[in-house]
């Protein structure tokens, strides 16, 4: 199993940290639309380490397809190969008053984005002309001034993150990979997401080959009561920011947890962020996150999302683990199987 991890967007500290984690042994680096730059980070960790990169994710609709398109190429060209874009969507508050542009129909949306920029990619490959007329982007214009060509590492995959059943089917249909949202437990993960990404796939006429579903998991670490103590706070504060937005309910309402639900989002309502904390307990950290061991939470992670899972990316939210525990972390997950079952026996069943 390949492991990637966060690495932080504050500009002083990129490069540091980037090759901190190259030494725990990790397989590659992703970066969050936070409170940084989403793209700029990975061209510093690009120029200091050799591990795959990816955004995970980048809001798609407020951006342009061209801009996106310009970003993948270049930091695809920069890192030799080893840059993949990932794309998401936000929910409404975000999309207008944060980024100040306009909501409506996320998943078709976003998935019209991935085809855009995919078509856009294509082009400089040299595989048609540009002629992408879709309901929200047109691109037809792309002279040889603003060409770059083919890209010598070839075009860079362009993944889809997903949590809810529509979302999911759409980047099974259009993108070159799912990012499985953070927020999950295994219930969720085996009920709703693999029958909607095999929905998907038989929609499009694809299959789950060339396909990789990439597992994302909210990690609480620490060997010591101390240490895995305050991991769990920060994985709880997430979860607790998560749980007050109702787009992210269905997680909750499959464990039998959806009157947390508005209790949360109405303590986000007044600012109560405490309160909110106190409200998601011990045994939701344990499964919407995994926290324990380095090799407690491996095994966790593998018991969550089946051996079919080739591709994991660990958060650390809300706290800084030991270097030498994301590294046994890492050891684990890379002793995990391989191979593809869990999606392979969905598809089984969507076709039956």
């Amino acid at each position: 199993m390949k492991v990637h991890v966060q690495v932080t967007g504050a500009p002083p500290h990129v490069a540091a940290d980037a090759r901190a984690l190259a030494e725990t042994g990790a397989d590659g680096l992703f970066t969050f639309e936070g409170p940084h730059d989403v793209f700029f980070p990975l061209v510093v960790a690009a120029g200091v380490t050799s591990l795959e990169l990816m955004t995970n994710v980048a809001i798609a609709g407020p951006r342009s397809p061209m801009h996106l398109a310009h970003a993948a190429y270049d930091l695809r060209l920069y890192s030799e190969g080893r840059f993949r874009l990932g794309l998401g969507s936000q929910i409404r508050a975000h999309i207008e008053k944060r980024y100040g542009s306009s909501w409506g129909a996320p998943a078709e949306r976003t998935a019209e984005s991935v085809a855009a920029v995919k078509a856009i990619l294509a082009a400089w490959e040299g595989r048609g002309p540009l002629n992408f007329r879709g309901k929200y982007y047109t691109h037809t214009l792309m002279p040889p001034t603003f060409d770059p060509g083919p890209n010598p590492f070839g075009p860079p995959p362009v993944l889809m993150g997903a949590l809810g059943p529509v979302m999911t089917r759409k980047a099974a249909e259009v993108a070159d990979g799912l990012l499985v949202m953070p927020f999950n437990s295994g219930r969720h993960f085996t009920e709703r997401t693999l029958p909607a990404v095999a929905e998907g796939l038989r929609r499009a006429g694809r299959t789950a080959d060339g396909f990789p579903v990439i597992a994302q998991v909210m990690v609480a670490l620490g060997r010591t009561e101390e240490t895995l103590t305050a991991a769990m706070g920060g994985v709880g504060s997430l979860i607790a920011f998560y749980g007050s937005t109702p787009a992210y309910r269905p997680v909750l309402e499959v464990e039998g947890w959806a009157a947390l639900h508005p209790r949360l989002n109405a303590l986000s309502k007044t600012g109560d962020f405490a309160e909110m904390r106190a409200a998601v307990t011990d045994e939701m950290v344990r499964t919407i996150g995994v926290a324990g061991t380095p090799e407690e939470c491996a095994a966790q992670i593998r018991a969550r999302f089946g051996a079919g899972i080739e591709e994991v990316c660990c958060y650390f939210p809300g706290y800084t683990p030991d270097a030498a525990d994301v590294a046994d972390l890492v050891q684990a997950l890379h002793r995990s199987g391989e191979v593809r079952p869990s999606l392979d026996a969905a598809q089984g069943r969507q076709r039956s």
